[in-house]
């Protein structure tokens, strides 16, 4: 008999649900105290952060989210919409510097209808992919297999997000 293994699942699994307030609506991710900031938080910027999946499809799956409670693209503003999309542009950078995928799914579900499990809080993903990855496996067995734990992952892209803010900062003083 095979075993996969994910322990750094069981917190999730093992943890306190909340049932009211957004998962979403999070303190400021850079805040002084260290116990604030949620571990998953990679990058923040002043409208919106990119946060890793607590429940990844794939190692390095990432979420990009404006920190107004907002359900559709239709409501933010143009300064948010514009700080969503260099998030998902930056985020993609960080992944293929990162993880070396051979492709990555960007995509938003807006309403509960299209699949979005948190209808309520507009966030875009991007999940990396490589050609023969386990994708299978959540079809067939209901299991993802992930060798990486999200710490180890957050690890990985915070300082490449802090290299790629720095490097646009320079940019645009130039």
């Amino acid at each position: 008999m095979d075993h996969l293994w994910s322990p750094w699942r069981l917190d999730y699994v093992t943890g306190e649900k909340s049932l009211t307030g957004c998962i979403f609506c999070k303190p400021e991710p850079h805040s002084a105290s260290a116990v604030e900031r949620d571990p998953l938080i990679v990058f923040g910027g002043p409208l919106a952060y990119v946060i890793l999946n607590r429940d990844p499809y794939n190692n390095g799956h990432l979420m990009v989210v404006p920190r107004r409670h907002l359900a559709t693209l239709v409501e933010l503003s143009i300064d948010e919409l514009h700080e969503v999309a260099l998030l998902t542009q930056r985020s993609e950078a960080a992944l293929r510097e990162a993880y070396e995928p051979e492709g990555i799914n960007v995509g938003l579900n807006l309403g509960r209808p299209s699949g979005g499990g948190i209808p309520g809080h507009l966030h875009v993903h991007l999940v990396p992919r490589w050609t023969g990855d386990t994708n299978f496996m959540t079809v067939v067995g209901d299991t993802r297999v992930l060798p990486e734990g999200l710490a180890s992952s957050a690890s990985r892209l915070e300082p490449i997000f802090a290299r790629l803010a720095a490097d646009a900062e320079r940019s645009a003083l130039r």
